[in-house]
């Protein structure tokens, strides 16, 4: 199967270019054309084999869930020319992840089990197993680092460096929480579970924007609905729509991203099935079919369409 490792274009107008660990971010001036590669990352390392259909995947959900929440806050999307881009307004990152869970998993669950009852300054309730929900949902934001590792951090800490104003801070919250609560009942009416989200937000002549990707597999977990009571009673683990898959593959494989282990090499069937659960993770969310577009050259396709669009802007 064919997959976008990277790009490197040079489009009309073009002032800088970043790539980041998924992501090929073109700059013209005021706008921004991010391209979703089909590289795949887990523990702040980019793994060698691309995921084939991956980066279409991540596009399109963003772009579905970003029109299905601009009534709640304002984003910076201005469109999608191609399956694997966005086009949209360049904003000033706000140097902090909006981290929202709703329920004990990933590192939360990991953090929880190996005593710790705080988590980013929020106090965690005793008594929970794996995959229970929180009494209401938290939120541990991080740091968005520019190199290596996202830390944890609490939001007394971010006010008291200065990261972002009081002002600002409240109203990522707010949009945080009211983002988490369009994108759980949207997950809800496709037999979803929204267990753990990030948002990322920048600002804009002023305004605070939600920017990135949204509710994607790569940003977001989600359980089944069917069947999730019965496993939590029977303390079984919960099956996942999400990334967490990988991590765990990667976990008994002897790689977590520390200093002198060994990324082990994904084999074809393995990639196939992460392929596989992005496509059905497409489809559970938006209720659609995902096309396969199985173009001999993704670059060449994205290259004309991105064109064609930035000529009508």
């Amino acid at each position: 199967m064919n997959a976008l490792q990277e790009t490197n274009f040079k489009f009309p107008g073009q002032t800088d270019f970043y790539r980041g660990k998924v992501r090929d971010v073109y700059s013209m001036g005021e706008r921004l054309v991010m391209v979703a590669s089909d590289r795949i990352s887990a523990f702040d390392h980019i793994l060698p084999r691309p995921i084939p259909y991956k980066g279409a995947v991540l596009n399109q959900i963003a772009a579905y869930s970003l029109q299905s929440t601009r009534d709640l806050c304002p984003n910076w999307l201005i469109s999608s020319p191609d399956p694997n881009v966005a086009i949209g307004w360049r904003c000033e990152p706000v140097r902090v992840e909006m981290v929202i869970r709703g329920y004990l998993a990933g590192h939360a669950a990991r953090t929880y089990a190996s005593g710790l009852r705080t988590l980013c300054g929020v106090t965690l309730p005793e008594g929970l197993h794996e995959s229970d929900p929180f009494p209401e949902p938290i939120i541990t934001p991080t740091t968005k680092a520019e190199e290596g590792h996202d830390e944890d951090i609490t939001k007394e800490e971010i006010l008291a460096q200065g990261v972002v104003s009081a002002e600002d801070y409240a109203q990522m919250e707010a949009y945080t929480r009211a983002l988490f609560q369009r994108g759980t009942e949207m997950a809800a009416a496709r037999g979803l579970i929204l267990v753990d989200t990030k948002y990322e937000f920048g600002k804009r002549d002023g305004q605070i924007m939600l920017m990135d990707e949204i509710h994607t597999p790569d940003s977001s977990r989600y359980f089944y609905v069917e069947g999730y009571a019965e496993r939590q009673a029977s303390g079984e683990r919960q099956r996942q729509l999400s990334k967490e898959f990988v991590r765990e593959w990667l976990i008994n494989n002897g790689f977590q991203g520390k200093d002198g282990q060994h990324m082990p090499t994904m084999p074809d069937v393995f990639v196939k099935e992460i392929s596989n659960r992005y496509i059905e993770l497409f489809e559970r969310m938006t209720g659609r079919t995902f096309v396969k577009d199985d173009s001999k050259n993704i670059a060449a396709r994205i290259e004309e369409n991105v064109l064609a669009a930035l000529a009508l802007i």
